[in-house]
């Protein structure tokens, strides 16, 4: 049975794999976590009098380097000068350079938030009009790429490499202290260790190029090696470095010195271990809760503990859970994984899902902020979809509690047989006895005999060996196929390789929740977009029809202009023409004009592009300041039929 069993799990697994590998590869580079909020120019502004200066305000505090603040202008050419700095709060100002000519310049950011991830972005403002400018920045994205990729592949595997790591030596210290003998033990732990130690040293070095170039040429880069180095994500990731050299340290302990020491000198070095253990764990855990999302936002000072507290019980969890898996399948003939190994770990299980409720209810709160968040933003769907592997996880759990509680009532039982056995077996030993008294004065008889066949003793002392190799094979298959037909131990290795599955999943869906913007940074970013938007556009859309009659045939009908939201700035234009039926039909030609004859501005042309049979569009069009402008539609209906209307209008 044990022998059937095997390819389904390796099956499963490659399955599991494969899921996860679509998950991550779906993930998509990472998302903003500090929002813009505001700036100064404002985006699609057009101002007067060129700025000395651009500022940008962010939704948290940011990280800035030489080229995090670039403004161009229409050609494309740099006219910042120095380098950024901080203004106040979570607003960053650069320089620019005097006597900037009229035009429309294009400002770029490339930042990194509290939380370590890199924000980019762009947009444009003008000088006395908007104008055609080369700029492209259409490019440029911020954690994205085969960098990106990279980077969020070694951030899954770091994780892993934890939770295998202190959930695997845990589950031997607490629950199977016999297994540190056990060689599929001693390879999960190691191979944890590995894993997180290549991670972090492969995210020090991708990090640089990670949230700057973005480029693979600049991953052995020394001077961005050095700059990350100064950060606190930098900090973070050489503080795991050297936790991990502990942690070799503690590993060498617990499968060396530990494992060849009585019973009593266990118990002396098991709390020692224990605390020891507990200090490194806690420490690998911090460097990830000091650098991410618990480093920054509201209660910061309460989110750090609370988030280490979280992932010491994922690990003592699921890690365990892997382990208590490779045990049941993987464990030798000769030491069995006991019925009270299994209960000890439910009980850790169980308290681990207790504090994983609890600091998860306190996580979401903190990053939601409001029950509209969970469906409304991308942090709370994927919460809701760790929430629904979570309840299935333990679920399976219970199903699994309750084979282990027949597994340790099937323990009880098989001593009590045992002992029955034992003695019959002493009454046929006794029986044998006698015989072979009898059958030994038989042999001093031919005493003479014995002498003769004493040349054969040697090879039948090595035949006896054999004999005894054959038998204690024979008998420790025998063993393996009587644990692999035990239906309890059976339903117990399902129900956890089944955890162990969805264990996978929900450790790929939570590395992409840690790299997603928070539900409620988002919506404060969202509601000072909104509120900045209220405050310029409180004039709402405007909609203006205009008849017209160029003169020829079907030369007759109604242009309709909306402008949305007709305020300072940017606005989205349509166009309609219909017939006087009220029926939309195409023309050669339309176009738009602006016109402030007050202030001597204009007239500001707007040629639409056509979008369906009667209906013209135009994204972005400028309004520099507030007043009563004068709206022109030149409308051809032939090669020689042209008209042009016109209406006043107040907008801003």
């Amino acid at each position: 049975m044990t022998q059937t069993i095997a390819p389904r799990v390796r099956t499963l697994v490659l399955l599991l794999l494969a899921a996860t590998g679509l998950l991550l590869a779906g993930a998509g580079p990472v998302s903003a976590h500090a929002a813009l909020t505001g700036s100064d120019p404002q985006q699609g502004a057009v101002v007067d009098k060129a700025p000395t200066q651009v500022s940008l305000t962010f939704s948290e505090g940011v990280a800035l380097s030489n080229d995090s603040l670039r403004v161009l202008d229409p050609k494309g050419k740099r006219i910042d000068r120095g380098d950024p700095a901080g203004v106040s709060g979570t607003t960053y100002a650069v320089k620019l350079h005097s006597g900037l000519p009229d035009g429309t310049y294009t400002v770029t950011y490339q930042v990194v938030s509290e939380d370590s991830h890199p924000v980019a972005g762009a947009y444009t403002f003008s000088i006395g009009a908007p104008s055609q400018t080369t700029v492209s920045v259409s490019g440029q994205e911020a954690g994205g790429g085969v960098v990106g990729w990279l980077y969020g592949f070694g951030r899954y595997v770091s994780y892993a490499g934890f939770i295998v790591l202190v959930g695997g030596a845990a589950f031997v210290l607490a629950c199977w202290q016999r297994g540190s003998g056990v060689r599929a033990l001693q390879r999960l732990v190691v191979t944890g260790w590995l894993a997180l130690t290549a991670a972090t040293l492969g995210l020090l070095l991708l990090r640089g190029s990670y949230t700057s170039t973005g480029k693979v040429g600049d991953i052995f880069d020394l001077d961005l090696l050095g700059q990350v180095l100064q950060t606190k994500t930098g900090a973070a990731l050489v503080s795991r470095m050297l936790l991990l050299a502990a942690a070799a340290l503690f590993i060498a302990v617990l499968f060396g010195a530990f494992d060849k020491r009585d019973d009593e000198e266990k118990r002396d070095l098991t709390f020692g271990l224990a605390i020891g253990g507990t200090v490194v764990a806690a420490g690998l855990a911090a460097s990830w809760a000091m650098s991410e999302h618990a480093s920054t936002g509201l209660q910061a000072g309460i989110a750090m503990p609370v988030d280490i507290l979280h992932l010491l019980a994922v690990a003592s969890w699921l890690g365990g859970l892997v382990a208590l898996l490779l045990a049941l399948y993987r464990a030798p003939a000769d030491t069995p994984l006991p019925g009270s190994a299994v209960r000890r770990f439910s009980r850790v299980a169980f308290g681990s899902v207790l504090a994983l409720v609890a600091t998860g209810i306190y996580q979401s709160w903190r990053q939601l902020g409001s029950w509209s968040a969970f469906t409304g933003t991308r942090y709370g769907q994927l919460l809701l979809v760790k929430i629904g592997l979570v309840v299935l996880l333990v679920g399976i759990a219970w199903i699994s509690r309750r084979w282990t509680a027949r597994l340790a009532e099937t323990v009880v039982a098989k001593p009590r047989k045992a002992t029955e056995d034992s003695d019959g077996e002493k009454e046929h030993a006794t029986a044998q006895a006698g015989a072979s008294a009898s059958t030994s004065a038989a042999a001093s008889g031919k005493k003479g005999a014995s002498t003769e066949a004493s040349g054969k003793k040697d090879g039948g002392s090595e035949r006896a060996v054999q004999l005894a190799r054959q038998q204690a094979a024979i008998d420790t298959a025998r063993q393996k196929q009587e644990r692999g037909a035990d239906p309890n131990r059976f339903g117990l290795r399902r129900s956890v390789l089944a955890e162990a599955g969805v264990a996978v999943v929900l450790l790929a869906v939570t590395t992409m929740l840690t790299s997603t913007e928070p539900g409620r940074t988002e919506e404060d970013a969202r509601a000072a977009t909104s509120s900045s938007s209220a405050e310029a556009s409180s004039a709402g859309a405007l909609t203006l029809d205009m008849s017209f009659d160029t003169g020829g045939e079907d030369g007759k009908g109604v242009v309709r202009i909306d402008l949305d939201p007709a305020r300072v700035g940017g606005n989205e234009m349509h166009v309609y023409v219909q017939r006087p039926n009220g029926r939309a039909f195409d023309i050669p030609e339309v176009k738009v004009a602006f016109t402030l004859e007050s202030e001597d501005i204009g007239p500001l042309p707007v040629v639409p592009d056509h979008i369906a049979t009667g209906h013209w569009s135009a994204s972005g069009v400028q309004i520099p300041v507030a007043g009563e402008w004068k709206i022109t539609a030149t409308v051809r209906t032939s090669d020689i039929d042209q008209t042009t209307v016109s209406k006043n209008a107040q907008i801003g």
